[in-house]
Order: C-alpha cells, then sequence, then structure tokens
C-alpha cells in the first residue's frame, strides 16, 4: 500500500533529521533558498521532516487512518489509475500547500517549515468529499463528528489561527492543502462532488 510507504519512508527521514541537525537544514522548506539558491527540491523535503515526535505521530495517524481508505476507494473507482491519482492527490497537497508560504517569506532568510499537515489535509479532505457522513473524533470529545461537519469547522478555525494565533503551526498549509484535496478529487471525477450532495441531502 502507498500510503503505508509514504509513512515508513516519512518515519525514516524524520528519525534521520532527529539525529542529523545539517540533514534537517538542508530538507526543511526554505521559501528563501527556494528563491535565491534555487533549491526547488524543499518544495517537497519538507513534508517529510518532522519537528519532534508528536509532530510525527500526529501526521502519520492521521494520514494512516484516512490514507489507506482513500487508497482503497481510488482503487475501486479508477482501477489502475488509482495509485497514480493517489500519489498525485499526496504529492500535489505537499506543493501545493506550500506555495503561499513561498509567496510571503521568499525574502525572509529565517523563516522555515517541516511537517507533512498540508498533504495529510489533502487526503482528509478528499476522504470528507467522498465519505460525508462518516465519523471524525477529536481528541477529548466523548463522541464523532460528522465529516462534513468537521470539515467546514476546521477551515474556520485554520483561518483564524492563520490571521489571529502565533502558535508556530501552519494554519496556511493546512487550508491550502485542504483545498487541493478537494478540488483534485472532483478533478479526478466530478460525480464525486454530485454524490457528496446526495448522501447529505438522503440523511434529511
Amino acid at each position: 500500500m502507498i500510503t503505508l510507504f509514504i509513512i515508513g519512508f516519512t518515519v525514516v527521514v524524520s528519525v534521520l533529521c532527529f539525529q542529523n541537525q545539517d540533514l534537517f537544514m538542508k530538507l526543511r522548506f526554505s521559501p528563501y533558498m527556494v528563491k535565491h539558491k534555487n533549491q526547488t527540491y524543499r518544495f517537497f523535503t519538507h513534508a517529510f521532516v518532522h519537528a519532534d515526535w508528536m509532530h510525527l505521530f500526529v501526521n502519520m495517524f492521521v494520514l494512516y487512518s484516512f490514507g489507506s481508505a482513500i487508497e482503497s476507494y481510488f482503487g475501486i473507482l479508477f482501477a489502475n489509475k488509482g495509485v497514480v491519482y493517489f500519489i498525485i492527490l499526496y504529492l500535489g497537497g505537499i506543493l501545493f500547500s506550500a506555495l503561499p508560504s513561498f509567496g510571503k517569506h521568499q525574502s525572509d532568510p529565517y523563516y522555515s517549515a517541516v511537517g507533512a499537515s498540508g498533504a495529510v489535509c489533502a487526503v482528509l479532505f478528499s476522504s470528507i468529499l467522498i465519505q460525508p457522513w462518516a465519523g471524525i473524533g477529536i481528541l477529548f470529545l466523548p463522541f464523532h463528528i460528522p465529516a462534513f461537519v468537521f470539515g467546514p469547522l476546521y477551515l474556520i478555525y485554520e483561518a483564524y489561527g492563520s490571521k489571529k494565533l502565533n502558535d508556530n503551526i501552519g494554519h496556511d498549509a493546512h487550508i491550502w492543502g485542504s483545498i487541493f484535496g478537494i478540488v483534485i478529487t472532483l478533478i479526478f471525477n466530478y460525480r464525486i462532488g454530485i454524490e457528496f450532495i446526495e448522501q447529505i441531502r438522503s440523511a434529511f
């Protein structure tokens, strides 16, 4: 499964970077280095590097929870193209979620970012589009929230966080990764959007 391969590769690279600061510095996302040193590889490598164990665990847990389901669904819906589409979803999420930060910080040599959150959000929101009534659990809450309710609430929080919070979290990356996940899934098959609406309507 591609999901398990991505998780394994990310864990290995992240652990190596925990132990090697030079490697961490070379792989992290630095818009300044991309712009002024032409190190475009950083658009992708930063997603395989994490700040600490908790950061790594959360991203990989969410990826495992939703990635395996999306990978299976793509296999059923798109047959042999399913693997290619899933890779496009993940790698595209990495790139697309990094573009706003590149635009904002390409002249700032001190800005950097790491983590797979943008790509994970792309997978998560692809899952929400496909299974809007699936329950999503939130830490400390004793119940699950329907995916189609969780999605807008999550984006509202991230929009607030991007403007009001100074918490060293890439809220913009989360937003744009989520948007990419929705848009690319609809490009793969626009009927998924129609079925999304029909699934919600049928329950009321």
